[in-house]
């Protein structure tokens, strides 16, 4: 049975370990976070192991488990780097043609005139978001000059802390009454998608929001699987917001929780397992 190296939070490990045994693939739960690691005494061995899941979210830990386990991944360092880094994706996502909302970014320090000149152009509410943060943290709506600033101002206060890598954020433009769907897709095809609700605007799951899974129509689906090939990622979640005028992709997560089967495609386990044996065969090679 081939071993997989999962390094993602325990709900997601619970979910996959069943259904990839069933199809020859061996999960296990591999981590150094919250512990104390000898590095001449490894707390795994590495002959279990001939690929790993996604590569660790906390990349300095990720390095250690790397080098101890030495097994390609699905969707490695690279992958993970390109899909946390906002700007980057969207930046990279526009120049393929697939739409995003307009969007600014702001490295710290930054001209005040020059970020409130941002803002009167993109037309409020808008949405600031730092740059690298996960699971919708620091995410703010503002509607008036006074608010943005205040934001920034935090914001800058925050980055003046000297061991903080990312010092950007991003000013984008708010797509009123948009239905707001994560998208799954796997190897080019989308294996299943969740519509997120909220009794506010934030629809973060982590923070709060509703998931039901939907079939998506065709053009989502597209919009979906263009934007992981334009990253070049195999295994992503792409959020979509969507208005019976428009579809823009509002970001993307290379390292996407793996939510229950009843949100998933029928093949979704089959296509993920197949993956996992490809990236497996390609180490190796």
């Amino acid at each position: 049975m081939l071993g997989l190296a999962v390094a993602n939070d325990a709900e997601t490990f619970a979910r996959m370990q069943e259904p990839l045994a069933e199809r020859g693939v061996r999960a296990e739960h591999v981590t150094v976070t919250g512990s104390v690691t000898r590095l001449d005494a490894p707390p795994v061995d590495a002959d279990r192991f001939d690929a790993g899941f996604v590569y660790p979210g906390r990349l300095m830990e990720g390095g250690v488990v790397d080098a101890f386990i030495d097994v390609p991944w699905v969707n490695g360092r690279e992958a993970v780097l390109r899909s946390r880094n906002k700007a980057g994706a969207l930046a990279l996502l526009s120049d393929a043609g697939v739409p995003v909302p307009e969007t600014v970014y702001v490295s710290n320090p930054a001209d005040e005139d020059a970020v409130k000149g941002v803002f009167e152009a993109l037309e409020p509410p808008v949405v600031v978001k730092p740059n690298s943060a996960t699971r919708g943290v620091g995410v703010t709506k503002v509607s008036d000059p006074d608010s943005l600033g205040g934001v920034t101002d935090y914001l800058e206060l925050v980055h003046d802390y000297r061991a903080t890598g990312d010092k950007s954020y991003l000013i984008q433009a708010f797509v009123p009454d948009a239905t707001d769907y994560r998208v799954m897709v796997l190897d080019g095809r989308v294996v299943g998608a969740v519509r997120r609700d909220s009794a506010g605007w934030k629809h973060n799951v982590h923070q709060g929001a509703t998931a039901a899974g939907v079939s998506l129509p065709d053009r989502l689906r597209a919009l979906a699987v263009d934007a992981a090939a334009a990253l070049d990622v195999s295994l992503l979640g792409v959020d979509v917001l969507a208005t019976d005028e428009r579809a823009v992709v509002v970001e993307t997560n290379a390292r996407p929780t793996i939510d229950d089967t009843a949100k998933y495609e029928a093949e979704f386990y089959d296509r993920l397992a197949a993956l996992v044996r490809r990236t497996a065969g390609d180490g190796r090679a």
